[in-house]
């Protein structure tokens, strides 16, 4: 990596930041519903701390977008954006369900990936996901809520991770995916990468222009013959 990066995640019941400086990774990662707004900010200090270093030596701040809970999304922006106008950094914001495709291509489990949280009211928040020349994971369709009866796209064998797949695992079975247990909930470490993609390529903001992504108003794939 070429930037030193904090990344930053509230957007589900999992609470999960990271830190790379000078070369090393430090990371922390919980399941605490309802506990995010509480807990963020002293987690923060203590990986700064732990990496020795603070935030005005750092090149900007990564921070999940979502989609994920709304309540959840919103803390995750608000303290991103506080903590880049106390320090003048730029950022990036990095969509959970790609954070998740990365860490299924990060641990070898495949080069198309799709991705599914559960986004409640009978309804999961879906992307579609596949494997660049560096390794990273890149959108091949737009992201969507939608029923998971009405998933009818041609995944057979694909990789499949998120909670969405528990919450379904009668429409994880229909369409043939091959579920990754260990891979539920988005970690900031996987957004570090994305992340520093994004930095190298100018693809970052003001902290007044960052942005939450929810997805809701987002426009359901049509069937598309085969697979890009």
């Amino acid at each position: 990596m070429k930037h030193n990066l904090l990344a930053i995640d509230a957007s589900t019941e999992a609470l999960s930041l990271a830190l790379h400086f000078k070369g090393h990774t430090f990371t922390h990662f919980e399941e605490c519903p309802q506990q995010h707004s509480q807990k963020l900010l002293p987690l923060v200090e203590s990986l700064l701390e732990q990496a020795n270093c603070s935030l005005n030596e750092l090149d900007g701040i990564v921070y999940g977008r979502g989609p994920g809970s709304f309540t959840g999304v919103r803390i995750g922006v608000a303290v991103a954006q506080g903590l880049a106008y106390s320090a003048n950094l730029k950022l990036c914001g990095i969509s959970t369900l790609q954070a998740m495709a990365q860490h299924a291509i990060c641990s070898g489990e495949g080069s198309e990936v799709i991705s599914a949280i559960d986004a409640r009211m009978g309804e999961v928040y879906l992307g579609y996901f596949g494997k660049d020349n560096n390794g990273n994971a890149i959108a091949k369709r737009d992201e969507i809520v939608v029923k998971p009866e009405m998933i009818n796209e041609d995944f057979e064998g694909l990789v499949a991770v998120g909670t969405g797949w528990q919450s379904y695992a009668d429409t994880a079975h229909r369409l043939g995916v091959k579920v990754i247990d260990n891979i539920t909930l988005p970690s900031a470490e996987y957004m570090l990468a994305l992340g520093d993609v994004a930095f190298e390529k100018g693809d970052i903001v003001e902290a007044q222009d960052a942005q939450p992504h929810y997805v809701r108003d987002t426009v359901t794939w049509k069937k598309l013959p085969g697979r890009e």
